[in-house]
């Protein structure tokens, strides 16, 4: 799960629990939700705040869409019915908020707030229905790349993840999901060293950072039904997470010394699926 705002990518777990693919194989169905999540105030902080969180995903005439934090997908291939093996492939787009508000540290606060960064890219997956646990539980792969086209940290960002869930009844839903992120050199650069200049107003060390494997991350997730079945009406869900830094990101003074390589995760809400 990718390198978006952390408490951002909080809420969109939080919809990819509670939409529950694998219970159902419906033609068009589309699951919207909100909650509440509990997570760092930048990637590295050890700073936790609450902020609220929204998201939609769904499927529309074999055509899926999700959302993760910021990003959005599009899955411009069309998914047969009552086929067990999805091939997806199709754009992302999307914004990254890192350390551009609600920096807590006033360490990093004084290196200054960063450009919002807009990013383009693409993703191809596959994914298979009826793996392990019965017909409706479901194994998917996925690989993403997005550049960002704004100018802020001018670079781009490789995301493999694989997801496995299950439905336990038609009330109860689990899902286990991991993921990493392999940045280029410019985002290392503009999220992760300290420049002279700011090593000078912060306090902080100078630290040129280079590209490579940012970070691993582990979610569980869940959902209830509130209605007796999770393919329509309302039902509650609920994420929790971790996050490991690596490399030069792991060594960056803004974690090593503001901050901590350890980031945990943990968000609730509300989901309403028609």
């Amino acid at each position: 799960m990718t390198g978006r705002p952390p408490l951002l990518r909080v809420a969109a777990l939080l919809v990819l629990c509670a939409s529950t693919p694998a219970l159902a194989r419906e033609d068009d169905t589309v699951t919207l939700g909100g909650g509440v999540a509990y997570g760092p105030s930048y990637e590295g902080s050890d700073d936790y705040q609450i902020i609220p969180g929204a998201q939609v995903r769904g499927k529309v005439d074999g055509y899926s869409f999700f959302m993760r934090g910021l990003q959005f997908y599009a899955d411009l291939v069309r998914e047969a019915p009552e086929e067990t093996l999805d091939l997806s492939f199709g754009p992302v787009v999307g914004a990254r908020l890192n350390r551009v508000t609600s920096i807590k540290d006033a360490q990093v606060r004084a290196l200054g707030k960063l450009d919002p960064a807009f990013e383009l890219g693409a993703y191809v997956g596959i994914g298979k229905t009826g793996v392990i646990t019965s017909a409706y539980d479901s194994l998917a792969f996925r690989v993403a790349y997005t550049a960002d086209v704004a100018s802020a940290h001018k670079s781009y960002v490789i995301t493999p993840s694989i997801e496995y869930g299950t439905p336990l009844s038609k009330q109860t839903y689990v899902g286990v999901g991991a993921s990493a992120d392999y940045v280029g050199d410019g985002f290392a650069r503009y999220y992760y060293s300290v420049s002279p200049a700011g090593s000078a107003a912060s306090g902080l060390s100078t630290f040129d950072a280079d590209g490579g494997f940012k970070s691993v991350s582990l979610n569980l997730l869940g959902a209830q039904s509130l209605e007796g079945d999770l393919r329509a009406g309302w039902s509650l869900f609920a994420v929790g997470g971790w996050t490991k830094l690596l490399g030069d990101f792991k060594r960056s003074p803004v974690v090593s010394e503001a901050g901590d390589d350890d980031q945990w995760f943990g968000a609730f809400g509300v989901a309403y699926t028609f």
